[in-house]
């Protein structure tokens, strides 16, 4: 008797058959025997997982020009996205396909599911503000570029949709932050903008920018019809109090997207509920990486022998409140691919999830498994106890110092510094060890962890470090947690007041 499908189960299913069947006889298809693949288990068994690095020297000669290599055709867009070990930038190849059916798809949901929710909305009655990175011509092939995401999306973007968004296309799109920020503020304070989308971090800069030119208090002064922001990019808690605190208005709305370079993954459908709804129709396919305690390190996210993974399950295998590393297969040449993110399905029906942490992000060095979603709740609690507004951070071990002590160390940009360092560093430590049970263990009585240190960071200091990077502005993002010194180390040198 053939087995019943969920709703969810037969359109994955269906994803999964399109993309081998549209892909059979590119160069990774023929080697991979798309061509004889009957359903999920035949592609589990001829396909092995893929990490930027095994797909890379692929992905380089279909940015020279190469036809038919990942997916079919010649792929003309790659979006620029933060680096693997071994290299400074991935470029994550745009398909004409995948740009229509998975970008500009979620951006159509994202409007439909918040005026579904809003229905007396006046969105359309002002224009949009949305914040985009840069581009480049690619090995200087015609037609062809490398850059952001968001650059490429707007680069792309039917003509018409120019007439209800700022800045213009060509402030839009400059590469030096720093002047595109005060341009962007100047073009847009006199609009009337009733929707803004961006990464947080950065769209904050840019709005405290046109604060500072237009000497306003609350960015309701300046747009007094402004309701939504679409944010992603990272995680929005630790500046959700400087936005309430900027837009002070009550009919102001925040919707979290999951759009990442290599696809538009989850919408939050429920303004009650911070969980998205992952996006089952869009040109994705989804497995799961089951992440258990004592795999959490991973080497180099999953060990270097790929039959020895923890259980990879497809979307109907997976089950509540797990750790899952996500993998995808998309309609951009994307196989089995590693993203990076992990996540915590808080519901199978429907299927929503909140984004636990980062596979390469995370402190492991002493058995604590501490990842961003232990994080990210830490520095709330310690945030709504003291008052104090944290704008970035990073943190990272310290194996062991003159006294052959071992401890946690915080390097934190406050944008309101608390009045007693010492209590937020308690009430942090305090928190982690309640949501971390590895963590509390580690610290019991100060015999394998001591108390974790805090450093406060001079003003834009992560700004500093990601322009000296290179990395300034776009979709660029400050690692919050790391098993190595090697990025906390690059700030302490400059961190001089």
């Amino acid at each position: 008797m053939e087995k019943h499908q969920s709703g969810g189960e037969a359109l994955q299913r269906a994803v999964l058959e399109h993309l081998i069947h549209t892909a059979k006889d590119t160069e990774y298809g023929r080697e991979h025997g798309f061509a004889t693949t009957k359903g999920y288990e035949d592609f589990v068994r001829y396909n092995p997982v893929n990490t930027y690095e095994e797909l890379k020297v692929q992905i380089d000669r279909m940015r020279q020009g190469e036809k038919n290599v990942l997916w079919p055709g010649r792929v003309k867009w790659y979006a620029k996205s933060s680096g693997t070990t071994n290299d400074k930038s991935k470029f994550i190849p745009v398909s004409q396909e995948g740009l229509q059916k998975i970008h500009y798809a979620g951006g159509f949901d994202s409007v439909a599911l918040y005026l579904r929710n809003n229905p007396n909305s006046r969105l359309f009655d002002g224009r949009a503000l949305i914040l985009g990175g840069s581009h480049a011509p690619n090995y200087n092939l015609p037609g062809s570029l490398v850059g952001d995401l968001s650059a490429i999306l707007i680069e792309n973007i039917n003509p018409l949709a120019n007439l209800v968004r700022v800045p213009k296309k060509e402030t839009a799109l400059l590469a030096d932050f720093e002047i595109k920020r005060e341009r962007i503020a100047r073009e847009a304070m006199n609009k009337n903008v009733t929707n803004i989308s961006g990464v947080p971090s950065w769209m904050l800069s840019v709005l405290n920018c046109m604060m500072e030119i237009t000497g306003k208090t609350h960015l309701e002064e300046v747009w007094p019809n402004l309701e939504v922001f679409f944010h992603g990019g990272v995680a929005f808690t630790p500046y959700r109090k400087q936005y309430e605190q900027l837009i002070t208005s009550p009919n102001m709305h925040y919707m979290e997207t999951y759009n990442a370079s290599e696809g538009f993954f989850g919408l939050q459908d429920d303004p009650a509920d911070k969980a998205m709804l992952l996006m089952l129709d869009y040109g994705v396919f989804y497995e799961f990486l089951e992440i258990r305690n004592e795999k959490l390190e991973m080497r180099n996210a999953f060990g270097e022998d790929h039959s020895s993974y923890n259980k990879i399950v497809p979307l109907w295998g997976v089950e509540k409140d797990k750790n899952y590393a996500m993998l995808i297969s998309t309609s951009c040449g994307l196989w089995r691919y590693m993203i990076g993110d992990t996540i915590r399905f808080t519901s199978t029906n429907p299927y929503k999830f909140v984004i636990s942490g980062r596979t390469k992000s995370f402190i492991n060095a002493f058995g604590e498994e501490l990842i961003v979603d232990n994080a990210e709740q830490g520095l709330a609690y310690a945030c709504e106890q003291t008052g104090a507004e944290v704008l970035e951070y990073t943190a990272a071990p310290v194996f062991m110092d003159a006294n052959a002590k071992c401890r946690h160390q915080w390097l934190i940009e406050f944008s309101r510094a608390p009045e007693d360092l010492q209590r937020f560093a308690r009430l942090l430590d305090r928190k982690l060890q309640e949501v971390n049970s590895d963590y509390e263990a580690k610290r019991y009585k100060d015999i394998t962890l001591q108390p974790l240190e805090i450093i406060e960071a001079r003003k834009g200091l992560f700004n500093d470090w990601l322009k000296q990077r290179g990395k300034l502005g776009g979709q660029h993002k400050v690692p919050r947690l790391s098993n190595t010194r090697e990025h906390i180390e690059q700030l302490l040198q400059l961190n001089v007041k």
